[in-house]
């Protein structure tokens, strides 16, 4: 039997005891597992939304502000390598607009659920392991220490990724870029789509720095090598090129370079980490 067939058929004792659980009592512990999950991301949105007008002003409106902390080390970088002002970017002019008598609390509660499932995901991560785990071998839990840290660590590094350097540009880009000379396009966007890009660029970014975890469990699992990385890698960076293209709405190649370099390292750490599993495998074969 393929090791596929033995974890799945190693989930149906889930539920802390050595007999066999019905496929009810296994959907029982699953909802449990959902219940808590949801009460935790809930929690978390309650606060987000008692403090949403120092989080609106501060963080979800901070990309926008002329003296957020990215505008200013980029305009410092530039100076201290001689450039001048080649990355200092020009002044933002946003003003955002809501177009429904309800658009104001319904984007508070957005900023609210999005918040609240950010600060609680590693929570999330750890319901989602205990459930995983009793079906798993002494020998799998060994190669799985610390697997809710390096998950939330990849996640998070990603989301502040997309946050402090890619919304930045693309807001930037975006504001500032017009059609014709003649004036007569007022740029008002609204409030909804603001954050639904915003969301989009740091939730985007956090979900493409799993890849090395993903590769992790693949290469566990057998259904992905180092070779079969390194074989594919030309393939691979097209992809990430298009990945790159999808996370940045803004169409300059700075911001779409920006992301594409860390991904393409992402992807050397994953052949790594890869390259690592399978020399495990192998000796614990021998």
């Amino acid at each position: 039997m393929s090791e596929q067939g033995s974890f799945f058929k190693r989930l149906r004792s889930i539920g802390g005891d050595e007999s066999e659980m019905s496929f009810i009592d296994h959907l029982e512990v699953l909802r449990w597992h959902i219940v808590r999950s949801v009460l935790a991301i809930i929690t978390s949105a309650i606060l987000f939304f008692v403090y949403i007008d120092e989080i609106f002003d501060k963080v979800i409106m901070g990309p926008t502000r002329n003296d957020f902390i990215s505008y200013q080390l980029f305009c410092k970088l530039s100076h201290a390598l001689g450039m001048g002002d080649s990355l200092c970017m020009p002044p933002m002019k946003l003003n955002l607009q809501v177009t429904s008598i309800s658009g104001t609390f319904m984007s508070s509660i957005t900023i609210a659920v999005a918040g609240g499932l950010l600060v609680a995901l590693p929570y999330v991560f750890w319901e989602v392991w205990k459930f995983i785990r009793p079906a798993l071998k002494p020998t799998e839990l060994k190669y799985t220490q610390g697997i809710i840290f390096w998950v939330s660590m990849f996640f998070f590094i990603g989301v502040g990724f997309g946050y402090f350097l890619l919304a930045p540009f693309t807001f930037n880009f975006l504001s500032n870029y017009t059609i014709g000379g003649m004036g007569v396009i007022d740029y008002r966007p609204t409030l909804t789509d603001y954050l639904d890009t915003l969301i989009d660029i740091a939730l985007g970014a956090g979900i493409a720095f799993e890849l090395p975890m993903a590769t992790w469990l693949l290469a566990k699992l057998g259904i992905i090598t180092p070779n079969f990385l390194r074989t594919y890698r030309k393939y691979a960076y097209v992809v990430l090129l298009v990945l790159a293209a999808i996370i940045t709405p803004s169409p300059d190649w700075g911001s779409q370079l920006i992301v594409v370099i860390p991904l393409a390292l992402l992807y050397e750490i994953s052949i790594v980490i890869a390259a690592r599993v399978k020399k495990k495998q192998d000796e614990e074969w021998e």
